[in-house]
């Protein structure tokens, strides 16, 4: 089984997931954005071992701690897809465009694409290409547990920004309409921000995908 919590951080309150295989306790961290320290005691609490670190996107918000962990843990970095180099690439302008403190810069160990799986422990998660909010923008799904990680491309009730360089905002349409909502109105996922949702719910209530 795949157990989670869901940890905001920084001031932007994005939603950092921490996901661990029951059977071996060994865990990852989907878009560790900040409070570096925070992070390490959550898995300190629940006597895990960290993995690997995987990114969504590459918005400062959702890596700022990336490079900070990965130094301090050795743990490979994967994801997102490698569209959104430019925007790990610009980490200390995305930090001046913020107003965030200064974060080590990092460079994937792998970069996601369509199709491509992830393991943490014994658990599989499925790899999807969203792009839109942004062009490299990943997916993750545990299919046997109808749970989604779905970083900045859907939310209760919204979608993601389109207007940041490389937002398409169509193309985020298409990526809900044709390869999220497809996978079964059940599934629960985590948004970047803000409260879980089902894709069911949003496919009758979210007035973008009327």
């Amino acid at each position: 089984m795949l157990n989670r919590i869901t940890l905001p951080v920084t001031p932007f309150m994005q939603n950092c997931s921490l996901v661990w295989c029951s059977t071996t306790n060994r865990a990852a961290l989907i878009d560790p954005g900040g409070e570096t320290e925070r992070l390490l005691a959550a898995l300190a609490e629940r006597n895990l071992t960290l993995e690997r670190i995987i990114l969504t996107h590459g918005h400062l918000d959702h890596v700022g701690a990336t490079g900070e962990l990965q130094a301090r843990t050795g743990v490979p970095v994967e994801g997102p897809g490698e569209a959104d180099a430019y925007w790990i690439d610009g980490l200390p302008q995305q930090v001046q465009m913020f107003g965030f403190d200064p974060v080590p810069g990092f460079t994937p160990d792998r970069w996601l694409g369509a199709g491509d799986t992830v393991t943490v422990g014994e658990e599989t998660l499925e790899v999807y290409h969203c792009p839109g909010h942004t062009p490299g923008h990943m997916v993750l799904v545990h299919k046997g547990q109808r749970l989604a990680f779905v970083g900045d491309v859907l939310f209760q009730g919204s979608i993601g920004r389109t207007d940041f360089p490389g937002g398409n905002h169509q193309q985020l349409l298409d990526s809900i309409r044709e390869t999220l909502l497809p996978l079964g109105d059940d599934i629960t996922f985590v948004p970047g921000h803000g409260p879980e949702s089902t894709f069911g719910h949003e496919r009758q209530h979210n007035p973008f995908l009327r």
